[in-house]
């Protein structure tokens, strides 16, 4: 499960900044659920991504996110992150990035991972070289094969055409088990409102509506 309690986070002072990016966030997540994180730009959704992610630390003592009630800044092994920037390393080519993955996490499927290389028809060239829709297909490849507990994605439809976006959906859904908590940013609705379970919406840095996907199709 993931809870975070009065999560809480400024790029200033904390005692003085009248506007933090977030402002005091509640959420618990539980184990297994697919939450869609929704806003308008800077409403604050990708750095509570990032947050939950522990990929940044907050600023105020108050504050907690935990994972199974480990800090996230702790949580690395179980935690895959598929963001739009991408977290490859640019000099590696997929093969070779498939062998540092396979160091760092004990539960990286290399064989799923060829395949979705073979499927992206990925060329064995460095990462730097890959057009914008490449580095973002082994994003993918490379999220996914690490077979994590926790997987959070960042806008990852960003810049793509509905047939990738229909690939990706068709691709996420085989590689789920139902064990896995994913979170995922993104504006587009209407691309995942038939996968998601529930529905978080962020504006001005707090939390504005929190709504089951079931509740809302009754």
């Amino acid at each position: 499960m993931i809870e975070g309690k009065h999560i809480f986070f400024t790029y200033g002072n904390p005692e003085t900044d009248k506007n933090p990016v977030l402002n005091y966030v509640d959420l618990q997540i539980p184990d297994g659920q697919i939450v869609g994180l929704f806003g308008e730009n800077g409403a604050g959704k990708s750095t509570l991504l990032r947050l939950m992610a522990g990929l940044m630390v907050q600023k105020d003592n108050g504050c907690q996110i935990l994972l199974d009630g480990t800090p996230a800044t702790q949580v690395r092994g179980e935690v895959a992150c598929i963001f739009e920037e991408g977290t490859f390393l640019p000099d590696l080519t997929p093969k070779q990035y498939g062998d540092f993955l396979a160091d760092f996490f004990p539960k990286f499927d290399r064989d799923y991972y060829d395949r979705l290389i073979a499927f992206f028809k990925l060329e064995e060239k460095a990462a730097k070289h890959m057009s914008r829709g490449q580095k973002a297909k082994l994003e993918i490849a490379a999220g996914l094969a690490k077979r994590t507990k926790y997987i959070f994605m960042d806008e990852p439809f960003l810049g793509k055409d509905a047939l990738t976006r229909q690939d990706f959906m068709k691709i996420l859904s085989g590689s789920l088990t139902g064990e896995e908590t994913l979170v995922l940013v993104t504006h587009e609705l209407e691309a995942v409102e038939t996968f998601i379970d529930r529905a978080i919406v962020i504006h001005q840095g707090k939390l504005a509506a929190d709504v089951e996907m079931d509740d809302l199709h009754h």
